[in-house]
């Protein structure tokens, strides 16, 4: 009996790497891996719902999802996971030495729905900064056409500029047109070392550990969809779906944890993972509803309270049911 041939969507992570190379197999199915950059499967899924299976965005798939035209089911199935203190980028320059000091700036993003930046402005929140305390300036990174992919309908207090004709985000913050940038990626003009750009949080590991500890939530960035027209011919996709993740996650991580000889390209990786351990648990990076329950419900009550989604989802109602349960022996 042959296996199904379905499209798969995903990143270069490690955890997936054991299903590419076919060290784990997914049951019943023969996958046709795309290894694209996360940009630009989710312009494909969301335009096009190109793939039978791909990473999403979080923000994007609970938009569609509560608007009830998401062309996508999800998998508790989480391929990228951040902490988002290293997310905010400043103009050094401009006074700016505490979360508070970002009140009536000109903030840069590249979208404003983006998963990164729903999380940014529930730590800024914390703060007292909220959404309607800065103007937000949409724009590209390094592609002054860059679009939102999702229309969206903010609240009637929320500013959303957008830069001007042929500007990015990148040179805007170089000539110091905005104040800040906040989103998943730093912007050329930090990583070159512009003498006036930095980080808002100087020591972001820090800031995020201490954050950590307060609310225990290690955010969620991505879930795994399947298209809801594959799932309806073929029942068994969800649960043989996380199964597969959940023994590739497990490859990835022995093979981290063998500390014989060093896995990745940098020193120290040992001992970070010793300290991640120790702050969050040996299994960090979970799947699942149940273990991420909390984490999912924060951000959704974040979600909604932004004016993001039209109305404020259960964590239940992103997954598919078949998900969300498995046999025990």
């Amino acid at each position: 009996m042959s296996s199904l041939r379905l499209s798969l969507a995903i990143g270069d992570y490690d955890r997936i790497r054991p299903l590419v190379d076919g060290t784990v197999r997914i049951d019943g199915v023969d996958p046709v891996f795309s290894i694209l950059d996360p940009e630009e499967i989710f312009f494909r899924a969301f335009r096009y719902a190109d793939f039978d299976i791909c990473e999403l965005s979080l923000s994007s798939f609970t938009v569609k999802t509560a608007n009830g035209d998401c062309p996508y089911v999800g998998i508790p199935v989480f391929p990228s996971r951040a902490f988002r203190h290293t997310s905010v980028y400043i103009r050094t320059d401009r006074g700016i030495a505490r979360p508070e000091d970002l009140k009536d700036r000109r903030i840069g993003l590249p979208e404003y729905q983006l998963t990164a930046n729903v999380w940014v402005r529930m730590i800024l929140e914390e703060y007292g900064v909220h959404p309607s305390d800065v103007t937000w300036v949409r724009g590209g990174y390094e592609d002054p056409s860059r679009e939102e992919k999702i229309t969206l309908k903010l609240p009637p207090d929320v500013r959303l500029e957008s830069l001007p004709p042929g500007a990015t985000l990148s040179s805007a913050l170089a000539d110091g047109t905005i104040d800040a940038v906040v989103g998943p990626r730093a912007p050329s003009c930090f990583d070159r070392g512009h003498p006036q750009v930095g980080r808002l949080w100087p020591d972001p590991v820090g800031a995020a550990s201490e954050w950590y500890g307060k609310h225990r939530m290690f955010p969620i960035m991505h879930i795994l969809g399947v298209r809801k027209d594959v799932v309806e011919q073929h029942r068994y996709l969800p649960g043989a779906l996380v199964k597969a993740f959940e023994e590739a996650k497990e490859v990835a991580m022995r093979k981290l944890s063998n500390t014989a000889a060093t896995k990745v390209t940098l020193p120290f990786v040992e001992e970070r993972l010793q300290q991640a351990r120790q702050l969050m648990g040996h299994d960090f990076w979970s799947y699942g509803l149940e273990g991420n329950r909390h984490v999912l419900e924060a951000f959704l009550t974040a979600h909604h309270q932004q004016g993001l989604s039209s109305r404020k989802l259960a964590p239940e109602e992103l997954f598919h049911p078949a998900s969300l349960e498995a046999f025990k022996l």
